[in-house]
């Protein structure tokens, strides 16, 4: 395998051998092609799905033909499905159906629901491509036929229309957009890519283009049929879907499994739209998840569609494996519920539907997990079609019958079996066992086999096969699949996990008794309070060092300090070592929050500024309003086993059981609507709920995802798998969250290391063979507070290079540090690009510094932090409060002279805003010559022109030859860095500025106000008469006010196909008349319809209600 760097310059080096628009030229002339996105990234990937991946390719910017007999068969720019290439393909994978049969099936595909959001149409758009369109119609015979078609051929890929178009114009209800490449599988859009330049960010493809493209004004149904988006600029690539997040968008890293990760795009092209990979995402590696609320369109991962592939292979081959499909090891966090589902889906769909997968668990807390993943899918509904086994008898029930699904707990299997007398004898039955080393030992597991002689067993695994799992080779074999710890971090699946030995330094670790109390708690296998007294029993002296009242206070206090301290990571996670003891720890921890709210209370009178004390009082409340929780499972006569602790179990179990209050601020989500509780996991889960701390022992340690929980304390002696369960339920990724931060009370290091060894893996270096070598692949705290070092050596060189440093800001005071930081400001200002790259490493700053709060090494650094917070926070404030007036008085040689102001009345402020027509241009140049900061100046007043525009263009459309003449200035300032360009941009912006106020004050001039100029403009036209022009003005007058009489006053008239339709016929009728309307000899037929379009479109957009929000305090 090639090289990262080689494979990228192959890559974008094939532009200048393939590219058609080259053919022909002379080497000089290629050479002096531009190198842009369209021919460096749009172009090279359009040719490289042709000529590598066997797509055709069609370039259709400004030449394609409509119609019949068009480019692409498209009867206007609003289709975004090619009838003829689907017509065609529907004859030949259906024959000999009569036309009406693929007319139907044309229209079921292309119709859209004007009622469907654009998610579920893209879901049910989605089902009807991938399972056949259903349609009825008369045979041979004259009898009434249902049938449904095939879209695809997904037998044999390459047998599809597959067809990529660049740069096609789509128009939606108001407005056009051009597309970069559009892929057309049988004349269906289900490949959507966005293209930057090689030196832009991803983000950039993902903030300013796609979600514009899916804003409901502009081109949604262009997302109606989509499967597949890919974000792309030459050098990485990124694959999502229509509901993914940016931080969702994954890589794809490699081909196959073995390989080396290489994140560029040609990797990700070859392995997502080659054709049989493509056609093999579409039907089998896509879902729509309900579980958490809201529909999620969730994308198989780079890891799970190899590994559900290679598992793919095994139950082909399963009669040479003597039952053992293998082990399915992908790491915590990365996706194994999901992978589940697609080799289940994958299995029934291609291999035969009589399949049955028994996903069989060990813990109801997880069994209820990955039931709810299959359900939320739409593979499972225990409610219609009963399968989650209640008892061992309903189990054997269960699978008497051909179900698809049957979700147990191993204990189910409790009935003693007598091979002649088996469950069922059935070949095709799967046994999916979740976390496979705990749930195959003794009876049970000879019950399950006993019960099920023929079935299969796949093992599916967070945590790696140890030495001494022998049991589960036996019952599985190897591993069919591997993604280990190391490689989901490098991969981006999980965050990086780092150590801090708090127990150690505070002198309450028990390192020497971590081992014999967890080997013990392992021999156990339970948390029950009846076998968890034979722990006190057979390690009296250890257990009651662990839980001595003393040594809980300790924990307690220290855990208070630490998350108080670092509030803003996360929600927390405290596993202790019994029930009885987490309930202690609940009462500890009360107390110990409550003091520290008073001290940090009784401490704001020392908050050193403003800025501080608003800090400290978000603390407080932040403290104030979190809520902690023991999360315990039940079992039968606790309240009396709790009462011998003097405990009272009843508050926390109505807790568990009763969930938690809806806040206000939450409320308006749409998975919230109608809701008056939630239940404790989905509070915990939900990031901005209150509830942020969850006291445990042994729920929730596995197979229970909250990506916001940030930090997991460890007061309970764990090894090996146990171990790397819980330390994994901090490496979820989130927005915003660097790492995940496992705090060490009772000394696990040495039983880390040696997990570590085997859980960790090699990465893309290699696979791991499980010695226990002394590694520790967790970023310890020394290397959190390395990385947080570099970042801020980046922003150092970063001023170096452009002749800046923050030693200025840090060593001096006063006015020279004033002087500091405007030197540092016009640094950063050098242009735009230089602007966004300080303000994305700031951020980096901040991120790391957040991640060291709790670290003694952090204040190293925090002199720099502050400066670099300081530069940062200006710059926000010089954007935020970007005023005209304010940026001429600062050039106050000018202001005394050349300003004139109005007269001062009671009650106005001593600064009234200038007028910038009596500005003498030629002593504010020579201001501004003399000027320090001269680029920061700029800045500054392109933020306030791009406010001002901004209003202006919102006001009225026809304004838009304002920003062309802006960016092109900008364009300019851009391009081209010296004092005499930074002088010419200054003044060119103030010309601009001049002729924006002019624009603002023409409505008064021509007789109007700024809504009916809006419409004045948009129905004049060149070479009318003065009395055309009186008309004109009069229409758009009486036009509105007639709109807003009774049309517009309809409540979200804009969300309704009537409505919409009544305002739209409206302005038609009011502009055709000839009493009303344009004057009749000025205006063409065609030239009346084209107004009256334009007109809706303008009305459409401002007029969401009345009065407009558009035009609030517009003159």
């Amino acid at each position: 395998m090639p090289m990262r760097g080689t494979m990228e310059r192959d890559f974008l080096h094939r532009f200048f051998h393939w590219s058609s628009d080259t053919d022909g030229m002379l080497p000089e002339e290629a050479d002096a092609m531009p190198l842009n996105e369209d021919t460096l990234v749009q172009q090279t990937t359009a040719d490289y799905l042709e000529q590598e991946l066997g797509w055709e390719s069609v370039f259709a910017y400004n030449t394609e033909t409509f119609g019949p007999g068009g480019t692409l068969g498209r009867k206007s720019d609003q289709d975004i499905v090619l009838v003829p290439r689907l017509r065609k393909k529907l004859e030949e994978l259906n024959p000999g159906l009569p036309s009406s049969a693929y007319e139907e099936a044309v229209r079921e595909i292309v119709d859209v629901s004007g009622s469907l959001t654009l998610v579920a149409e893209n879901r049910e758009k989605h089902d009807l491509l991938r399972d056949g369109v259903p349609v009825s119609f008369h045979n041979d015979r004259g009898e009434l036929t249902k049938d449904r078609l095939r879209v695809f051929d997904f037998d044999t890929p390459e047998k599809n229309d597959f067809l990529c178009v660049r740069e096609l114009w789509v128009r939606g209800v108001l407005y056009r957009r051009r597309a970069d490449i559009v892929g057309f599988v049988n004349g269906i859009p289900l490949l959507f890519i966005e293209c930057k330049n090689i030196n832009k960010d991803l983000r950039a493809a993902y903030d300013q283009n796609l979600a514009d493209y899916m804003h409901p004004d502009t081109v949604p149904h262009l997302f109606h049929h989509n499967a597949i988006i890919l974000l792309g600029n030459g050098a990485s690539a990124k694959v999502g879907t229509v509901t993914s997040k940016f931080e969702h968008f994954g890589d794809w890293k490699r081909l196959h499994e073995e390989e080396p990760g290489v994140v560029d795009m040609e990797t990700l092209l070859k392995g997502v739209c080659s054709k049989a990979n493509f056609m093999d995402l579409f039907e089998n590696f896509i879902v729509f998840d309900e579980s958490s609320g809201k529909t999620a369109k969730i994308l198989a991962r780079n890891h799970q569609f190899l590994g559900v592939n290679r598992a793919m292979e095994a139950v082909k081959d399963r009669e040479n494996r003597d039952q053992k499909l293998g082990v399915f090891w992908h790491t915590q966090g990365s996706g194994k519920s999901y992978s589940m589902v697609f080799f289940a889906r994958k299995v029934r769909r291609r291999l035969g539907g009589g399949f049955t997968f028994v996903i069989c668990t060990d813990r109801e807390d997880l069994d209820s997990q990955i039931y709810k993943t299959f359900a939320g899918c739409g593979l499972a509904d225990n409610d219609k079609e009963r399968c989650r086994a209640s008892s061992g008898d309903d189990l054997k029930e269960l699978l008497s019958v051909q179900n698809a699904y049957i979700f147990t707990l191993v204990h189910k299997f409790n009935q003693k079996v007598d091979p002649e007398k088996c469950f069922s004898q059935r070949d095709d039955i799967i046994v999916i066992s979740d976390e496979a080393h705990r749930s195959q030992y003794g009876t049970l597991a000879l019950n399950m086999r006993n019960a099920l002689p023929r079935a299969c067993f796949m093992g599916f695994t967070g945590t790696p096969l140890f030495k001494d799992d022998e049991i589960t080779k036996q019952v599985f074999g190897d591993y069919i699949s591997t993604y280990d710890f190391k490689r989901a971090v490098e991969d981006n699946a999980t965050v990086p996990l780092y150590y801090d030995a708090r127990g150690e330094r505070l002198g309450i670790a028990t390192e020497e008794l971590n081992e014999k109390i967890a080997e013990k708690l392992e021999e156990l296998g339970t948390e029950d309070l009846d076998k968890l007294q034979r722990l006190e029993q057979d390690l009296k002296r250890e257990y009651h060092i662990i839980t001595a009242e003393k040594r809980l206070d300790q924990v307690a206090r220290d855990f208070v300090e630490h998350y108080s301290t670092s509030w803003e990571t996360g929600k927390a996670m405290l596993v202790c070592i019994d029930k009885i003891t987490c309930v202690r720890m609940h009462g500890l921890i009360e107390t110990h929050w409550k003091n520290r709210i008073a001290e940090l209370e009784a401490d704001l009178v020392n908050a050193t500024d403003e800025q501080d004390e608003v800090y400290r009082e978000r603390q407080i409340q932040w403290m104030k309003d979190t809520l902690a929780a023991v999360v315990i499972s039940e079992e039968q006569g606790e309240v009396a086993k709790f009462q011998k602790w003097d405990l009272d179990i009843l508050p926390h179990r109505r807790r568990i059981k009763e969930g938690f209050s809806i806040p206000e601020h939450l409320k308006h989500k749409p998975e919230f609507m109608g809701r008056q509780h939630l239940d404790a996991d989905d509070a915990f889960k939900e990031e901005e709920h209150p509830f942020r701390i969850a006291i445990v022992c042994a729920m929730w340690l596995t197979g229970f995802d909250v990506p916001s929980l940030s930090n997991l304390y460890l007061d309970k002696p764990l090894k090996a798998h146990t171990l790397m369960q819980a330390i994994a339920r901090a490496n979820r990724v989130n927005e915003g969250k660097n790492n995940g931060l496992i705090i060490d009370y009772c000394g696990i290091l040495k039983s880390l290391r040696k997990a570590l060894a085997t859980f960790a893996g090699t990465a893309d270096a290699g696979r791991g063979e499980g010695e226990e070598v002394e590694t520790d692949p967790t970023e310890k705290k020394e290397e959190l507070i390395a990385d947080l070092a570099e970042s801020i050596s980046l922003v150092e060189r970063f001023l170096k290079d452009r002749g800046a440093t923050l030693r200025r800001i840090i060593e001096t005071k006063g006015f020279e540090r004033n002087g500091a930081i405007i030197a540092t400001k016009e640094a950063v200002n050098e242009n735009d690009e230089s602007r966004k790259r300080f303000e994305v490493m700031c951020r980096e700053v901040f991120k790391k510094f957040k991640a060291c709060l709790t670290i003694p090494g952090v204040n190293d650094h925090r002199a720099h932090y502050d400066a670099i917070n300081i530069v940062y926070k200006s710059l926000l404030r010089d954007r935020e409060k970007a005023d005209i007036t304010d940026i001429i008085r600062e050039l106050h040689g000018v202001v005394d002279e050349a300003i004139e102001t109005k007269t001062l009345t009671v009650g106005e402020e001593r600064f009234g805003p200038y007028d910038i027509s009596k500005i003498d241009f030629d002593r504010l140049r020579m201001e501004f010559e003399r000027s320090k900061k001269k680029n920061t100046t700029v800045q500054s007043l392109k933020t306030a022109i791009e406010l001002k525009l901004q209003r202006l263009l919102a006001q009225n459309p026809a304004r838009t030859n304002f920003q062309k003449h802006y960016e092109e200035i900008v364009a300019e300032y851009n391009r081209e860095k010296n004092r005499v360009t930074i002088e010419k941009t200054f003044e060119a912006l103030f010309v601009l500025l001049k002729g924006l106020d002019e624009e603002e004050d023409r409505a008064i001039q021509e007789g109007l106000d700024q809504e009916t100029l809006a419409l004045f403009d948009l129905l004049k036209k060149p070479e009318l008469t003065q009395r055309d022009i009186k008309r004109i003005k009069e229409v758009a007058v009486e036009l509105l006010a007639a709109l807003k009489a009774e049309k517009l006053k309809v409540a979200h008239w804009r969300e309704k196909e009537a409505t919409r339709d009544a305002v739209r016929l409206a302005i038609h009728n009011f502009l055709w008349s000839d009493e009303t309307g344009l004057p009749v000899d000025s205006y063409e037929e065609l030239e009346v319809v084209e107004k009256v379009d334009e007109v809706f479109r303008h009305v459409y957009r401002v007029y969401p209600e009345i009065p407009s929000p558009v035009y609030q305090g517009a003159a």
